[in-house]
């Protein structure tokens, strides 16, 4: 991401490899299950060589799908960039933020994971969110720290 003038990073980064954990066990489920019909129609060594491609397949995708999502804020906007070949941006000026808030289930705080979620004025887009963002305490601070340099690079903001 380009930054503009008077404009800096504050904070950027993936989804955490914890976060993918669902998909990693959803995958050699699927894997398992194929392996077992495998080696139930074909021989045990075509069994063995399907697994080993399809684990391998799982664990590339998931971890293309993290690094291929990367979470910025800076002093004047968020935003999201989705995609390795096609791309998804998202982005929001930080005085259209509104509301940041969190969501972590059991799960999500065991592993040290959650959801950001930024309500932001004027938009239609409901789901601008940080997903999957290891301790995402650390993002909100980093989006209250964001705020409060912006608002005090405005003219008359009194700060």
């Amino acid at each position: 991401m380009e930054t503009a003038a008077g404009e800096h990073v504050l904070f950027s980064g993936h989804p955490s490899w914890r976060s993918a954990m669902a998909f990693y066990l959803k995958g050699m489920l699927a894997t398992a299950a194929v392996v077992v019909i495998a080696a139930l129609v074909a021989d045990t060594g075509t069994a063995v060589v399907i697994a080993i491609g399809l684990i391998a397949i799982v664990l590339v995708v998931g971890f293309v799908r993290r690094v291929a999502t990367t979470y910025t804020i800076t002093n004047h906007r968020l935003h999201i960039r989705r995609g390795i070949i096609a791309r998804r941006t998202q982005e929001a000026r930080l005085e259209r933020v509104q509301n940041v808030n969190t969501d972590q289930g059991v799960i999500e705080r065991i592993l040290q994971v959650g959801t950001v979620d930024f309500d932001t004025a004027g938009t239609t887009d409901s789901d601008f969110a940080f997903r999957g963002v290891s301790q995402p305490e650390k993002v909100v601070r980093a989006v209250d720290r964001a705020q409060r340099e912006h608002a005090a690079e405005q003219p008359g903001s009194g700060l």
